[in-house]
């Protein structure tokens, strides 16, 4: 870790504004935790961002996904330059330049009821869900169930314009959200009792229907992309501070929670 001294007392980091808020013992629980990311997307590069700069030490990043032309509107690792790379190669690299220290754990798949990858072990602290599929999403969450690892699942961010309605619940008291309705069907059939997510309460917008902006009928994904946008249901509208929102939101929730477990 980079250290500057300033006189013969004072010894500061990349940390210690974080250490003002959360004590020396917080910052040495947040080096220690290890989470994992599913989905370095919109929500899921923010996500990461989030835990890297408050300090969380070990990170596990999961997606199996190129950087395309159309990520640059909303996920953070996403420029000119990074276009065509996986972006768990991307996303481990600004982890490293913002903390040189941390570790960091890259699975280059879409992790599916048939993985064979153990990803979601017992020595996690936490897990984000930040998946689109809801066969995946079941999965990580069942998995952490059976591990007994936290977990906290992103619900719909796309056609939405208003990042000041996401709350924080468990997802029997969500509502409109139409990912969140088929995830209580489905977690309600597997005896889930309960999960907390990230929701909104805005209605979803109608996304404007125009060939020419069609990611679905003008799919420009980079060469050797495994799933293209021609192959998906719906392209949702997405824009730079909605996302982003719901990720920072989620990568607070983790911290306060991983801190929690600090004697007072």
């Amino acid at each position: 870790m980079v250290r500057i001294q300033i006189g013969d007392r004072i010894m500061l980091n990349q940390f210690s504004r974080t250490e003002l808020l959360i004590g020396k013992d917080g910052e040495e629980k947040l080096k220690n935790a290890k989470v994992a990311v599913f989905g370095i997307g919109g929500v899921g590069s923010f996500v990461v961002e989030g835990l890297v700069r408050a300090g969380v030490g070990n990170i596990v990043i999961i997606d199996d996904d190129k950087i395309c032309l159309t990520n640059l509107n909303r996920q953070i690792m996403a420029t000119r330059k990074t276009i065509g790379k996986y972006k768990v190669d991307v996303m481990k690299e600004r982890i490293l330049e913002i903390n040189p220290d941390a570790n960091v754990e890259t699975y280059q798949e879409f992790y599916m009821p048939d993985s064979d990858t153990k990803i979601i072990t017992d020595d996690l602290s936490y897990v984000a869900d930040c998946v689109d599929t809801v066969t995946a999403k079941i999965e990580i969450i069942m998995k952490c169930k059976e591990v007994n690892v936290p977990v906290m699942s992103a619900m719909g961010t796309g056609n939405k314009l208003d990042p000041t309605r996401f709350e924080i619940t468990d997802i029997y008291k969500t509502s409109i959200c139409p990912l969140a309705k088929v995830m209580r069907k489905e977690l309600r059939k597997r005896n889930v009792d309960s999960l907390k997510v990230i929701y909104s309460k805005e209605e979803p917008i109608v996304p404007v229907s125009e060939a020419e902006s069609s990611c679905k009928t003008n799919c420009i994904c980079p060469p050797g992309t495994k799933r293209k946008c021609s192959i998906r249901n719906q392209v949702p509208g997405s824009i730079s501070f909605v996302p982003s929102v719901a990720g920072l939101m989620i990568a607070g929730e983790i911290i306060k929670d991983i801190l929690k477990s600090i004697d007072k």
